[in-house]
């Protein structure tokens, strides 16, 4: 257990960071819009692009952990469009609220993942993990930008959503990805290097960019909110993975694996996409600062559950 918190603390630690800087006179509040845009533009496509491209996806036996891995997240998107309306009529969640739940809900930060992985399990889990990022990110990112561009825009139709899903920076990384891996060009050395470079800022820049965005009272003042969104988070989607599991006969390391991955906190990418897309990125913001600290209660036991 010393890894998942070894993996955990770095992360509070940025956004802390973050939060303080905020509040100093060192930059303005156009400088971290910049920042924003510099991470949602160029870091994190740059990323995506190369975990995608250089991604080893091979073997039929996987087929069945990839099926477990897109039950947990199809099932878990599922159930919250279902109950959207009753969330609306009953709990006055608002367009922009939902697709921060969703968000929270569905996305999931990789890089603690693979961090808790490759302490606990090594090449082997660093390699199962590496396949749940190649199979969900594509889905994950179409997913969840239809569903900010349909409740930040209520005229939004489908010809809209579609130019909105065109247009996303996350979108085009995917598709490149995936291309680039499928016709098995890859990445060139020297491009690697390149989106290795600019994709090693992303998560700490994405992290400071959050800390920045955070208001405790905010916290406070929408705490029903956040206590949901972190229990759907840290709770459901696991419970969900644990199911896909027994439905598709995966135990093991991979069945581990898979668990942590639903575990993790949301992205710190989500609070990006909710400032660039109109959806409630306070409310982002402090869900994920929330999941983050309260993961280094749930992770612990979900990790043991995951051992049986």
């Amino acid at each position: 257990m010393i890894a998942v918190f070894n993996a955990l603390i770095p992360v509070i630690a940025i956004i802390l960071l973050g939060m303080l800087l905020r509040r100093t006179p060192l930059f303005t509040d156009e400088s971290w819009l910049g920042f924003e845009n510099l991470c949602y533009f160029v870091l994190f496509p740059a990323l995506l692009i190369k975990t995608l491209a250089t991604a080893k996806i091979a073997s039929t036996e996987l087929l069945l952990f990839s099926a477990m891995v897109l039950f947990a997240i199809f099932g878990m998107s599922l159930l919250l469009l279902l109950f959207q309306p009753l969330m609306r009529r009953w709990l006055g969640i608002g367009g922009a609220s939902f697709t921060s739940l969703f968000q929270g809900a569905t996305r999931w930060h990789g890089f603690i993942a693979l961090s808790i992985v490759g302490l606990l399990f090594g090449d082997e889990g660093v390699a199962y993990m590496a396949i749940i990022m190649a199979v969900i990110i594509p889905p994950l990112n179409v997913i969840n930008v239809s569903v900010l561009a349909r409740f930040t825009d209520g005229d939004s139709g489908l010809r809209d959503v579609l130019r909105k899903l065109l247009k996303n920076p996350f979108i085009i990384a995917c598709g490149i990805g995936a291309t680039l891996n499928l016709s098995g060009l890859g990445l060139p050395p020297q491009i690697f290097s390149l989106f290795d470079i600019l994709g090693g800022g992303a998560l700490g820049l994405g992290l400071l960019t959050v800390g920045a965005g955070l208001h405790f009272s905010l916290v406070l003042d929408h705490r029903l909110l956040v206590s949901f969104g972190a229990a759907i988070r840290l709770l459901g989607m696991p419970l969900l993975m644990f199911t896909g599991a027994w439905l598709f006969g995966i135990e093991g390391v991979p069945r581990t694996v898979a668990v942590i991955a639903a575990a993790v906190p949301t992205a710190s990418t989500s609070y990006i996409l909710a400032r660039q897309m109109g959806g409630d990125a306070p409310l982002m913001a402090n869900l994920i600062t929330v999941q983050v600290v309260a993961a280094a209660l749930t992770l612990p036991v979900m990790i043991w559950l995951a051992g049986f």
